[in-house]
């Protein structure tokens, strides 16, 4: 028996918190409603690492940033590491990337046999952060408010016209497997909505009024953590107005409504390809957005809002139900490992993974929230030292060698406004926590090892800056020559090809 196709769609920086499919009253995202609707949604899926680069490397190879080295957005993603689309390819799919995944080095595929755009962002080390001088500002990319303060509606953007090719070419060739006949196969559809610029096209923007706009509810938290990344994105030295906050919110919420756009148009490409039912469908995030809470914004760190991230699963054999244990990004390999062995054993791993499949989850198994665990690790910009978190049930630690502990009840808790670290009547808890950080990580080891990663990519990245570039930014493979109808075709024999379904003489 044939496996099912995969297909994953990846929004950059959207936050379940703020989707009509989890809830929130205002944003719509009727798409996403609709596959959760008739699938699975779990209610507390996190990254491993609330940054692009590093959360999507995680993600593709099932492994923490520490094991792999990919500690932020210029560090190296190493080509000899396994990911989720060698084991799909050897497993006989077709695995194809549309968009964008923060491949940074010169493999560019890391897997895929085929990957239908460019990436979004540089594929080399000039964004290494430095953590000698954690303070120091690279204005050139570092985060700032500008992003806040210049929200609203324009006619296109880089993200805009990014978000259509990647889902058109990716429509296209859902299509094109369909009048080839290839089955199984695995797709990847990574667009960079909502992610900040909060510029929305206008007929989003319009989707929602001023007055409608919820407000952040929670001011800035006075926490080392919070101050430190507050003075990072420049939020100390430019403060936002309400009014900025509200347009900011309200360019977001337009910008999620618009990323479900484009998961319909991919979910109708499978329905036309007559694929739909034997397709399992994949919706999640690399890392989520603070939007205002806390006094934060965009991502960086392990509080809710930025380390959630939604997760909606539907498609043959998937339970129509919703999860409340924990579970992550690093869950994602083992899963399709399940997917596609079907009743047969999974190929072994070639490297030990710090996720587990969640299948047994998506098809029906006991759901106990007391059981799930989630492990993280930020190791980039805005820090100095490791920051690692556990959620396990209801709590969630998190660990910074030059910050005071912080502990949450997030169920009860779920905007993190009472550290329970500093409650006497929770000081035995917290001392396991405490104790299993210490047993898990070595602190001094890894961070003397991203001291030495950002130390190595000075030259390499200087070097590359002088004389010719020979840049490791993506070229899309394309032959115009092959392309709709040439002087070597029969344009009869194209039309028939390229028509799907196939005429056939009633």
């Amino acid at each position: 028996m044939t496996p099912p196709n995969i297909v994953l769609i990846m929004a950059d920086q959207l936050a379940p918190q703020f989707t009509g499919a989890y809830g929130h009253p205002v944003v719509k995202t009727p798409n996403l409603d609709a596959l959760a609707k008739r699938g699975t949604r779990f209610d507390a899926a996190y990254c491993n690492s609330p940054l692009c680069a590093p959360s999507r490397a995680s993600f593709m190879t099932g492994q923490l940033v520490s094991r792999i080295g990919a500690y932020d957005n210029a560090a190296e993603f190493p080509a000899s590491i396994p990911t989720f689309a060698h084991y799909l390819r050897t497993m006989g799919y077709r695995t194809c990337l549309s968009g964008k995944m923060h491949f940074v080095g010169p493999d560019q595929l890391h897997g895929f046999e085929e990957r239908l755009t460019t990436d979004v962002y540089p594929a080399d080390h000039a964004w290494t952060p430095d953590w000698q001088n954690p303070h120091e500002r690279i204005d050139k990319w570092y985060h700032n408010m500008e992003s806040v303060q210049q929200a609203g509606p324009a006619a296109t953007t880089f993200q805009i016209e990014y978000d259509e090719e990647a889902t058109f070419l990716a429509r296209r060739r859902i299509l094109e497997y369909a009048m080839q006949g290839t089955s199984p196969f695995a797709m990847v559809v990574s667009l960079i909505h909502p992610h900040d610029p909060y510029v929305p096209k206008q007929e989003f923007w319009d989707m929602y009024p001023d007055d409608v706009i919820d407000m952040p509810q929670t001011g800035l938290a006075g926490d080392p953590h919070t101050m430190r990344l507050h003075k990072g994105i420049g939020a100390s030295e430019t403060p936002v107005t309400e009014d900025e906050i509200r347009q900011a919110r309200r360019g977001y919420y337009a910008n999620t409504s618009y990323f479900d756009s484009k998961v319909g148009e991919i979910v109708k490409a499978l329905e036309e390809a007559g694929e739909l039912d034997n397709t399992v469908i994949i919706i999640t995030s690399d890392h989520g957005d603070m939007l205002g809470e806390r006094g934060l914004w965009y991502k960086m760190n392990f509080f809710e809002h930025s380390a959630r991230v939604p997760m909606i699963v539907a498609g043959p054999g998937v339970a129509n139900r919703t999860v409340g244990e924990p579970v992550s990004l690093l869950d994602i390999l083992p899963t399709f490992l399940d997917i596609a062995s079907g009743d047969s054993e999974p190929p072994e791993a070639a490297m030990p993974l710090d996720g587990r499949s969640i299948w047994p989850l998506m098809t029906g198994a006991e759901d106990d929230p007391e059981a799930g665990e989630v492990l993280g690790e930020y190791c980039a910009e805005c820090a100095s030292h490791p920051i690692f978190m556990i959620r396990r049930g209801p709590w969630k630690f998190i660990h910074c060698e030059v910050d005071p502990p912080q502990l949450f009840n997030v169920i009860d808790d779920p905007f993190e406004q009472e550290n329970l670290a500093n409650d006497p009547s929770h000081s035995a808890r917290l001392a396991a926590f405490q104790a299993e950080i210490a047993q898990k990580w070595d602190e001094r080891t890894i961070r003397n090892d991203v001291l030495a990663s950002q130390k190595q990519r000075g030259p390499v990245h200087k070097a590359m800056e002088i004389g010719a570039l020979t840049s490791w930014d993506y070229q899309p493979v394309r032959d115009a020559a092959q392309e709709f109808v040439r002087n070597h075709m029969d344009w009869t024999v194209a039309a028939e090809k390229t028509r799907f379904p196939p005429y056939s003489i009633k």
